[in-house]
């Protein structure tokens, strides 16, 4: 297996490498204090197509393959996680199930709106009841003639209340366990469909996080996605691409974190010389390096296999949970090097180290990914 990018990953590594330096770092702090919505940064990501970029261009996407999509993420993510979660639920968890499951009217509909930057999407699973055992859905839908009645709750749900459409699981036949989940794509304005509260969060504050509401919520029937009953297995689908990107943005994270553990280091001055230059330090930072180089593979590795049509069920929970630990052995090590500087909010470790917290729990906690790993190794028996 290669390990080199070939020339259009090197020319997208670039220049999201590019506009991530130049125009989201120095946004980074600015975002997490004042808690906004970072829309100039998605915007300028839009304008460079970076939205759409693993779909088709004739739905107008960028026409780039999904680890051009993972690098991205990972550059974005080691200049400003917010933007980085935004981007990643727009991308594989918004616009991902129209595009996998979608009818060629839905996907002409949504994925040219979505793939522009006009819209947003999102993905609507996570309930009260329903997280880690998604299949505890509550919400229900009812056929009503040209409509489903959706009544429910979501929460969690990244850029729920701002999207201009929602994934949204629902229990179709109530009898029917995780057979009877269906998905719809709710949109913005729908009567019934009411955003809630955005949650105060630890980290990864200029996203908005919201709970949504559905009352007597009236989707018309040509919203179902696929047929009725696929919607669980439309969403494991989902999660098995969103969970390798996950993993690039903790691999961001944890770039970023030695990026300024490196910096630091060689500035910083005790006992007459840089702390560097004591082997405690220096025995940290070749941890970090060591580490994220070998979750990068392991990411790198589950994007390439989707691109070439392979399984990577596996290989996605195995690049999510090692890359997610990694930012977090990462962050703390980074901040141990700062020192008492590094628990003020002055230095962005800080910041990094709240940020890489949700990694470890979005899209499947790292507990559930040991699950899926271990099944996927021990198979039936």
């Amino acid at each position: 297996m290669g390990f080199e990018l070939n020339e259009e990953q090197r020319m997208v590594r670039d220049m999201v490498r590019d506009l991530a330096r130049n125009e989201i770092a120095p946004r980074a702090a600015e975002v997490d204090k004042t808690e906004e919505f970072p829309a100039e940064n998605i915007r300028k990501m839009a304008e460079l197509g970076l939205l759409g970029l693993p779909y088709p261009e004739d739905l107008g996407g960028g026409g780039g393959d999904y680890l051009s999509y993972a690098i991205a993420v990972e550059e974005i993510a080691r200049a400003c996680g917010s933007t980085a979660l935004i981007y990643a639920a727009h991308v594989s968890l918004g616009c991902g199930p129209i595009y996998n499951f979608g009818t060629e009217a839905q996907k002409q509909k949504w994925l040219p709106h979505l793939c522009s930057g006009q819209g947003l999407a999102a993905f609507g699973l996570t309930e009260p009841e329903a997280g880690s055992d998604a299949g505890a859905t509550r919400t229900t839908a009812v056929r009503d003639g040209p409509f489903y009645l959706l009544n429910g709750s979501k929460m969690w749900i990244t850029s729920g209340a701002i999207a201009d459409v929602v994934n949204c699981t629902a229990k179709t036949d109530s009898e029917g366990g995780t057979r009877g989940i269906s998905c719809f794509l709710v949109e913005k304005g729908t009567p019934g469909f009411l955003p809630g509260k955005n949650e105060p969060k630890m980290g990864l504050k200029g996203s908005v996080t919201s709970a949504l509401a559905l009352e007597n919520c009236r989707v018309p029937a040509e919203n179902l996605l696929g047929q009725e009953g696929e919607g669980f297995k439309q969403m494991l689908i989902t999660l098995d691409a969103g969970r390798i990107s996950i993993g690039a943005m903790a691999l961001g994270l944890a770039q970023a974190a030695l990026d300024e553990a490196i910096q630091y280091s060689k500035e910083r001055v005790q006992f007459a010389q840089p702390i560097a230059r004591f082997q405690a330090i220096q025995w940290m930072i070749a941890d970090m390096a060591t580490e994220i180089d070998a979750a990068r593979l392991m990411v790198y590795r589950a994007a390439a296999r989707k691109d070439a049509g392979l399984a990577f069920t596996k290989e996605a929970a195995m690049a999510k949970l090692f890359a997610s630990e990694v930012a977090e052995r990462a962050a703390f090590k980074a901040l141990q090097i700062h020192g008492g500087y590094g628990y003020s909010r002055e230095y962005p470790v800080e910041r990094i180290y709240r940020d890489q917290r949700l990694c470890t729990i979005g899209e499947g906690t790292s507990e559930i990914q040991r699950l899926v790993i271990a099944r996927q190794v021990l198979g039936r028996f």
